[in-house]
């Protein structure tokens, strides 16, 4: 698959998460099987280039090519502006970001807001085109199925962006009104792949090989993307990758090499963030490692206590040694792993 002059290692690709997907958590995506990661979303608002925030964001030391940044605004010119700036810096891939649910973003009418506004939306991406044409820098739109039940128009969307140049659309299957709860219908993700004829990625509940394979089944689209359930387990895109090649579950991780997994991952986090900042900040990726494990929503607790890095590193290390000695592996990870579907939908 490519994506303008870049050619992916395969269609499994980490989803923009805000405080989530910074650059160790996608260079650790990547590692373990992802074949594309895109940046949390980086504001398109001039004077907070600067903040450490957005300097962290826009941070690629070492990170693999293509490197995407996701910018978010409500200005043409300015949502322009930024992409050059994110080129500048590095970026090969400008993702827009109209499918952020949040309040605070809405309420500026940016992410998902924006899908109320057809026009405004519009000119945003040819803006954006426009800025990146020069720099053969590929644009990539990022929505959802549009922002209530009643108003679903990201086919509506998708076509006049594809028209305006735009070289990939991701649609999440869930409306801006819905948030992350209830369930994705990815109906609206078919007929948007079935009427562009650039490539279109799925996005939503795809959180097991079974569902990867029954929303490519359903879809045709050409590429999955992976956001929750990537937390704590980011192997997922290699096991996907193996049920879809071999229609068959591969066996969960050994617990030792999960404990190397995340000690390492923290390991980068510190190195980005300081030892205050990071040492907080970790404590997110723990839980998420913790999560469903024999004992861990207890231990999570005795983490959250922890105030340096090397704590951190030290107990967690001790723990999963421990768990080991009772789970050469971790238990199963899918709740349909026992069932695997066959290749054929």
């Amino acid at each position: 698959m490519h994506i303008g002059p870049h050619r992916l290692p395969n269609r499994l690709f980490v989803a923009p998460m805000a405080g989530v997907t910074d650059r160790p958590f996608r260079m650790l995506c990547r590692r373990l099987g992802a074949g594309y990661a895109v940046s949390e979303m980086v504001t398109s608002q001039p004077h907070l280039y600067a903040s450490l925030k957005t300097s962290r964001r826009a941070d690629h030391e070492g990170e693999p090519a293509p490197i995407a940044v996701q910018i978010a605004g409500v200005d043409p010119q300015a949502m322009a502006e930024a992409a050059r700036y994110n080129i500048e810096r590095g970026a090969q891939i400008i993702d827009i970001n109209m499918g952020c649910p949040a309040k605070k973003v809405c309420n500026a009418f940016a992410g998902s807001a924006l899908m109320q506004h057809e026009a405004l939306a519009l000119d945003i991406v040819a803006a954006v085109v426009q800025a990146c044409a020069p720099r053969n820098v590929p644009v990539t739109l990022k929505m959802r199925t549009g922002w209530c039940q009643a108003h679903k128009n990201a086919l509506a969307l998708a076509l006049g962006a594809e028209a305006r140049g735009v070289a990939m659309v991701t649609v999440h299957g869930r409306t801006r009104e819905q948030g992350y709860g209830g369930q994705a219908e990815h109906g609206t993700v078919a007929a948007v792949k079935r009427a562009l004829q650039i490539p279109v990625v799925a996005n939503g509940d795809i959180d097991s090989p079974e569902a990867a394979h029954r929303v490519l089944a359903a879809t045709g689209v050409d590429a999955l993307m992976i956001g929750r359930a990537a937390q704590g387990r980011p192997w997922i895109f290699g096991d996907i990758a193996h049920y879809l090649a071999h229609g068959r579950h591969r066996p969960p991780p050994r617990t030792l090499e999960a404990r190397d997994v995340f000690v390492e991952h923290l390991a980068d986090h510190y190195r980005l963030y300081g030892e205050l900042a990071g040492t907080r900040s970790a404590r997110k990726h723990i839980g998420w490692a913790l999560k469903g494990l024999p004992g861990g929503e207890a231990f999570r607790a005795e983490m959250n206590a922890l105030d340096t890095s090397a704590e951190q590193v030290e107990r967690l290390s001790a723990w999963f040694e421990r768990l080991a000695g009772t789970h050469e592996r971790l238990p199963l990870a899918y709740p349909e792993q026992e069932d695997p579907l066959p290749l054929a939908a």
